[in-house]
C-alpha cells in the first residue's frame, strides 16, 4: 500500500485502528521521512484514517452489541459507567483502545462525544510524533 500514496497511508491507518494491530506511528514516521509528501498532508491523512477507524470500531459494538460475552459485558458496564465518554480519550492507546470504542459502541455512549474525544486523543497522539520527529530532523 505504500505505493499508492497518501490512499495507502490513509488505509493503513484505518486498519491500524481496526482489524489490524499494528503501529500507525511507524507508518505516519515512514510517510514523514519519505519526503514525497507535505508534512502537513501526511498529518491530516493519517489523523483521518486512524479516526474513520475508530469510528468503525464503535459502529461495530453499537449494531453488533453481542460480540462482547455476557462476563465481559458485566466488567465493561463499570467502566462506561465510571467514566462514560471521557474513556474515548484513550482510544489511541495501544491495545486496549480500539476494544474501548466498542463497549462504548455496545452501551451506545453518545456518538459525537465518544467521536470528539477519541478524535483528540488520536490526533494529539500524531501530533507528539509529529513533533517528536521535527525535533530530530
Amino acid at each position: 500500500m505504500i505505493e499508492w500514496g497518501l490512499i495507502g497511508l490513509f488505509l493503513l491507518c484505518f486498519l491500524a485502528s481496526t482489524i489490524i494491530p499494528f503501529p500507525s506511528e511507524a507508518t505516519l514516521l515512514f510517510f514523514l521521512n519519505s519526503g514525497d509528501y507535505s508534512p502537513v498532508s501526511v498529518l491530516i491523512t493519517a489523523s483521518l484514517g486512524n479516526c474513520l477507524g475508530g469510528s468503525t470500531n464503535y459502529l461495530l459494538g453499537y449494531y453488533g452489541r453481542k460480540i462482547l460475552g455476557k462476563k465481559q459485558l458485566i466488567r465493561s458496564e463499570s467502566l462506561v459507567q465510571r467514566y462514560g465518554f471521557w474513556t474515548a480519550l484513550f482510544s489511541w492507546v495501544p491495545v486496549i483502545g480500539d476494544p474501548l470504542l466498542v463497549v462504548l459502541g455496545i452501551y451506545r455512549v453518545s456518538f459525537r462525544k465518544t467521536m470528539t474525544l477519541m478524535s483528540l486523543g488520536k490526533i494529539v497522539r500524531y501530533l507528539v510524533v509529529f513533533w517528536a520527529y521535527l525535533t530530530v530532523a
